[in-house]
């Protein structure tokens, strides 16, 4: 990411690329510490929440050891404001050999320049 605190698509597309490389390093530089993450899956309405750059390092993690090939691809993006959407399609394969392809989201808002909430919404294949 660049010096100044603006964001733009250009920082969204360095960010999914991160993920598309599993660099969990380069993904958590995006993060600010006290960030959090909202899985699309979980007990609550809102999936299951992560709180601190640890945490959310930590979900992360399980989400490439869950899909390990995972790829998020057939992307597009936005900014408004602090405010920022990826929009993609998940692909990967499960440990177990369960092919998944679906399309999702991330809502993002950003302070000076970093992630302090990422919001992940899948679609449902049934």
């Amino acid at each position: 990411m660049s010096g100044n605190h603006s964001v733009s698509v250009e920082t969204l597309k360095e960010f999914l690329a991160a993920f598309n490389r599993h660099d969990l390093d380069a993904i958590m530089a995006f993060f600010a510490d006290d960030c959090s993450l909202c899985m699309p899956r979980g007990p609550e309405p809102w999936g299951q929440r992560f709180i601190g750059k640890s945490n959310v390092r930590e979900a992360l993690a399980s989400r490439f050891s869950g899909l390990p090939d995972v790829h998020y691809g057939d992307d597009s993006h936005w900014v408004c404001d602090n405010m920022g959407v990826s929009k993609w399609t998940l692909t990967g394969t499960t440990p177990a050999g369960i092919r998944v392809e679906v399309q999702g989201v991330d809502l993002l808002e950003f302070r000076e320049g970093k992630v302090v909430h990422k919001d992940s919404y899948w679609k449902i294949v049934d």
